[in-house]
């Protein structure tokens, strides 16, 4: 079960500057991003740069979260990154088109976390190394001057839920990987279940996560059940005697149901 990007569905955060909890967050997730920048303290950095060296993960399944391009650190995490094998990276705050195309050695996810970023996303999306986008809620309306991307019932307030269909339009737009936020009540796997499962309908490759806790749960709602797997198959096996439209158990089927059939498909775990 991969996306566009060649990994699993469920993401999982990890400060770079914590080695311990690498291989544990490998185990428990499909990809890792080990993180450079929010997720470790400024003065930490170049510890988590030292660590991201010495303790070498699959460079298949990692992705290496770098600092906003223009800074200091982005230029040191770059450095960092050229002792490496690893060749996907996301590029925190992402903004400019023209400053991602310039990082040709790497494959490029692009955390739209800002206004100027969300607004970029459809450029952000035509770019040929970019092969995926997601976007950040709490570091967006921060950038707004609000104070949280939710309501106290745990819904996304209107700002953010634009926000996140902006980033999942322009990716799909040109066949991009959309990767959702990360649910912060890590507690809540109800809420993070539900979260997901809508994520999945709506067209989100993946979904990030901040905790090992957090990744079955992603998995599972990525999971089609046996029946939604069942299903998908008798699908495409009908439609390979059809030229058209047809009917199924007295639904009709046409070419976006197959689609969703053959989507329901991709996601069913070897």
């Amino acid at each position: 079960m991969h996306n566009a990007f060649g990994m699993g569905p469920a993401l999982l955060f990890c400060p770079a500057d914590r080695p311990e909890r690498y291989g544990k967050a490998m185990d428990r997730a499909d990809a890792v991003i080990l993180d450079l920048e929010d997720a470790v303290a400024p003065e930490d950095r170049a510890q988590a740069r030292e660590s991201l060296v010495e303790n070498p993960l699959d460079p298949e399944r990692t992705v290496v979260r770098v600092n906003a391009q223009g800074t200091p650190d982005f230029d040191l995490d770059l450095a960092a990154l050229k002792k490496t094998e690893y060749s996907t990276i996301m590029v925190a705050k992402a903004e400019d088109p023209g400053a991602l195309a310039d990082l040709v050695r790497y494959r490029v996810i692009a955390l739209c976390e800002t206004a100027a970023g969300i607004l970029a996303a459809p450029r952000i999306a035509e770019v040929r190394n970019v092969v995926g986008l997601m976007w950040g809620a709490e570091d967006l309306v921060a950038s707004l001057g609000g104070t949280s991307s939710r309501h106290a019932s745990g819904a996304y307030r209107d700002v953010a839920l634009h926000s996140r269909s902006r980033v999942l339009l322009a990716a799909g737009a040109f066949a991009k990987v959309a990767i959702d936020s990360v649910y912060l009540d890590f507690r809540d796997l109800d809420g993070l279940g539900e979260e997901a499962r809508d994520a999945v309908a709506s067209g989100f490759g993946a979904k990030a996560c901040i905790h090992p806790g957090q990744a079955e749960t992603v998995r599972n709602a990525y999971q089609p059940t046996p029946d939604e797997a069942d299903y998908a198959r008798r699908i495409l096996a009908a439609a390979e005697g059809h030229g058209g439209v047809f009917q199924l158990d007295g639904r009709m089927v046409d070419g976006p149901v197959l689609r969703h059939a053959e989507a329901t498909v991709r996601r069913v775990r070897p």
